[in-house]
């Protein structure tokens, strides 16, 4: 009994390790093919006679004009989509917090667009905002152009308007259910506090919760900016032919029958992971200032 015993407080004692068991071996599996596709990038592919370490892949591909329009094209319409989703959604996740609507159909209504898969998204675009989609056809039945053609060219533009907006439909409610949780949580107690004692609903979000929420905000504007930086469905299928966005570009490169192109295809992989890293550790940076300032304010006060 008394093995027994021990066995099974054993058993309980490893519970937390064991789950972590597939998560071990995604890491695994994740890491083994972020090194292959590094190798790959640095002319290291045995199968295909390269077996000679080299920089020239990135170099021929930095010196490319076409390469650095679409890494321009890539950042661009990132940056663009990922700053008007965070700032869409705080403004939506602030009014639905003011208004108490954190639950019930509000949020299912939210949820919604995130479980879409981006193929279906790119398609509804296109069926609603093509010059022969349907808000093409409505102004063009209500007289306001004289041809569907005349519709303002949203889809296949050099400027990715519709993959922007196709990314915003999908992103805004990302970051509202990132954040309306902490944002409600905070606004019911610290805000409250404040209204007591005297400021206004409007001016204690602004002051107290909005600040104390900056963190998530900047969480999910990252997460959002790095995804859509490396997705690959929406620019595939509402992107311009040139320039292309760097996934695109890098899928062509792959499948181009002359297999010594792979290591291009990874070198356009690698640009993509080193913007991320970029990206990731200039908001540790912050974080951490952030954190900084916070200690020696609790050192000054003590």
């Amino acid at each position: 009994m008394g093995r027994r015993g021990s066995g099974e407080i054993m058993w309980k004692k490893s519970a937390p390790y064991r789950l972590l068991i597939p998560q071990i071996i995604l890491s695994i599996i994740f890491l083994i093919g972020l090194i292959s596709a590094i190798t790959q990038s640095l002319g290291m592919i045995p199968a295909f006679g390269l077996t000679e370490p080299t920089l020239k892949y990135y170099k021929e591909i930095l010196i490319s004009p076409s390469t650095m329009r679409s890494i321009e094209y890539s950042l661009r319409i990132a940056l663009i989509s990922s700053v008007l989703a965070t700032f869409i959604g705080v403004i939506i996740c602030a009014v639905i917090v003011m208004g108490r609507r954190t639950k019930g159909y509000y949020m299912r209504i939210v949820q919604l667009p995130i479980v879409v898969p981006h193929v279906v998204v790119a398609l509804f675009t296109i069926n609603i905002l093509s010059q022969n989609g349907m808000v093409a056809r409505i102004f063009y039945s209500l007289g306001i152009i004289k041809e569907q053609q005349q519709f303002p060219m949203f889809m296949y533009d050099s400027y990715g308007i519709g993959i922007i907006l196709a990314y915003l439909w999908k992103e805004v409610p990302f970051i509202i259910y990132f954040i309306i949780a902490l944002m409600s949580n905070i606004n019911d107690k610290l805000g409250e506090a404040a209204r007591n004692l005297g400021a206004s609903r409007w001016m204690s979000f602004y002051k107290v919760t909005l600040p104390l929420c900056k963190n998530a905000i900047l969480s999910g504007f990252l997460i959002i900016f790095v995804f859509s930086l490396g997705a690959y469905e929406l620019p595939a299928i509402l992107g311009a032919t040139m320039p292309r966005a760097l996934p695109v570009q890098a899928y062509i490169e792959y499948i181009h029958p002359n297999l010594k192109n792979r290591p291009y295809a990874m070198a356009l992989n690698g640009i993509i992971i080193i913007i991320s890293c970029i990206s990731a550790c200039i908001y540790y940076i912050l974080m951490e200032k952030k954190i900084r300032g916070l200690n020696q304010r609790k050192q000054g006060k003590e």
